[in-house]
């Protein structure tokens, strides 16, 4: 099991990245403030409730089944940027 100390780390880093993917796109088309915003909530709504069950892992089954869905929410967050760069 990794430590929950890198885990936080690479959840960081991947919100990180698509909040300053959305404020590059706000900078390049004012047109999608809207829609880049609402991306950004989400993202921060998602971080916030990743780290509150980080400290409530009680085993590596837990912590595998959280990281596979970080995984499939990041993939969505890719979408969702993917679908703002058309």
């Amino acid at each position: 099991m990794a430590s929950k100390r890198i885990f936080k780390k690479n959840l960081n880093d991947m919100v990180f990245d698509i909040v300053e993917e959305c404020f590059y796109l706000q900078m390049v088309d004012d047109s999608k403030t809207k829609k880049t915003e609402a991306l950004i909530d989400e993202t921060a709504a998602f971080q916030d409730e990743v780290l509150g069950k980080i400290s409530k892992f009680k085993s590596k089954k837990e912590f595998n089944e959280l990281t596979a869905y970080v995984g499939e929410k990041g993939k969505h967050f890719v979408e969702q940027l993917n679908a703002l760069n058309k």
